[in-house]
């Protein structure tokens, strides 16, 4: 389980009398729960991506605080690291290698012994379809190639929860059912899946919990009927754009434009 509580992160953007103080995140709360898949759904610039780098251990958050599994990210970030796998929105390869060889290295940086990480690799090739990718080295592969790599190097120590920054962006229809398919697995084997994104038909065909965020914070939360239902619409677009935006920002169709695409098919 990873629990956010009133996470605030500020930036500064800029340099010298340019400078200016940007509010990425004023008040994120949230908790995902094991056996689920939570997404957190908001336009860009909503505060998704500083949230789960601060739940990554990647930033230091001004306030507030993330735990998983009851261990809090700032006071005992290797162990609370150690329950996550995380795959950003930098998914980063070591191009020489083989992907067997990244995810066997990965694993040996977790802790795990070569026979454990190797034996690991294998199963995880078969859950992501990825078998023929195994020998190859990672240098030249596709975008679709290489998520189904970096996925399977931070779930290789079997972490029980798993965050995923933004995983559909760039692929194509394929891949990304192939994703949609492995990220049900997951939820079926008792994992606390975390994802972000902006794609609405993503959130409708995998999410059990939505959080929405908007402007830094959390504006409301449920599955994909309360939303709608607390919006009074019938179409989740619709209820998106109502919950998400201020009235202002609907008359100037500043909701139409980031509400984004509706998504690949099934």
């Amino acid at each position: 389980m990873i629990r956010v509580e009133q996470l605030h992160k500020r930036f500064v953007a800029g340099r010298g009398r340019h400078a200016r103080v940007v509010q990425a995140v004023a008040g994120v709360d949230f908790v995902a729960a094991d056996g689920a898949i939570t997404a957190l759904l908001g336009p860009n610039g909503a505060g998704k991506t500083t949230t789960l780098r601060v739940a990554a251990g990647l930033v230091e958050a001004d306030g507030g605080g993330v735990s998983v599994d009851g261990l809090d990210v700032a006071a005992a970030p290797r162990a609370a690291l150690a329950r996550m796998g995380v795959l950003s929105d930098a998914r980063g390869l070591y191009p020489r290698l083989t992907a067997r060889e990244n995810i066997v290295y990965y694993g040996r940086l977790q802790g795990m012994t070569r026979p454990a990480a190797e034996s690991r690799a294998e199963a995880l090739a078969d859950l992501l379809e990825m078998r023929p990718l195994l020998a190859r080295r990672t240098e030249g592969f596709s975008q679709g190639e290489r998520m189904k790599t970096a996925l399977a190097r931070a779930l290789v120590h079997d972490p029980p929860n798993i965050v995923l920054d933004e995983p559909t962006n760039g692929l194509d229809v394929l891949a990304t059912r192939a994703l949609r398919e492995a990220l049900r697995v997951l939820r079926g084997a008792g994992k606390c899946v975390v994802i972000s994104t902006h794609i609405m038909q993503e959130v409708q065909r995998l999410a059990d919990h939505v959080v929405l965020v908007s402007h830094g914070r959390t504006v409301a939360e449920g599955t994909v009927a309360q939303l709608c239902a607390l919006a009074g619409e019938g179409d989740f677009e619709e209820a998106f754009v109502k919950l998400a935006f201020t009235p202002e920002e609907r008359a100037q169709g500043v909701g139409r434009r980031e509400a984004g695409p509706r998504g690949e098919g099934p």
